[in-house]
């Protein structure tokens, strides 16, 4: 019941930024600009802005990157530069998981959705930028935002080639995260 309040609480609240900024190093060198949406999904804004406010992201890979399709970061658990990659994808922070914020939203190309396990109420820290549509992701994941700037920058990231879009050497990266006011 006080998790509940305490979202609930949350919630209420207005979010710290409409944007933040991603500093993109490696194969892709740029930067992305995401227009984070409070309006449709307030908790997972709010999150997403908390922790680039933070630094919490900074640093952190695309460990999972699937070609017309989507790329993934925001493990700041375990997908920090230098860390063990093979972790990469399984951590968040230690801020509690989030419950689905679902909408009539549409997974099209520059979508930033929230990543999750099986359980629809488990996002964290981790979201996935869209290459191409995914209708099929419509309503069963969280929209949180809409890349606004950068989409050359998102399109040249490094490819995934291990299993299940797992990026083999060096990801890119996070370099830096910023909040836009």
């Amino acid at each position: 019941m006080r998790r509940l309040a305490a979202l609930l609480a949350l919630a209420a609240t207005p979010a710290l930024a409409t944007e933040i900024e991603i500093e993109v190093a490696g194969e892709a060198s740029g930067t992305i600009v995401i227009d984070l949406l409070e309006d449709v999904a307030p908790l997972h804004a709010e999150r997403i802005s908390t922790l680039a406010a933070q630094g919490a992201y900074d640093g952190v890979v695309f460990h999972r990157v699937i070609d017309g399709f989507m790329a993934q970061t925001g493990d700041v658990q375990f997908g920090r530069m230098g860390q063990d990659m093979r972790r990469a994808g399984m951590g968040g922070s230690d801020l509690p998981d989030l419950p689905a914020e679902f909408s009539a939203e549409r997974f099209e190309r520059g979508v930033v959705g929230m990543a999750r396990s099986q359980s629809p109420n488990s996002a964290n820290s981790q979201f996935f930028i869209m290459f191409a549509p995914a209708p099929h992701l419509d309503g069963s994941y969280t929209v949180v935002g809409r890349v606004v700037e950068g989409m050359d920058t998102v399109d040249a990231i490094k490819r995934g080639r291990g299993r299940n879009g797992e990026v083999i050497g060096e990801p890119d990266r996070m370099v830096k995260v910023t909040v836009r006011d």
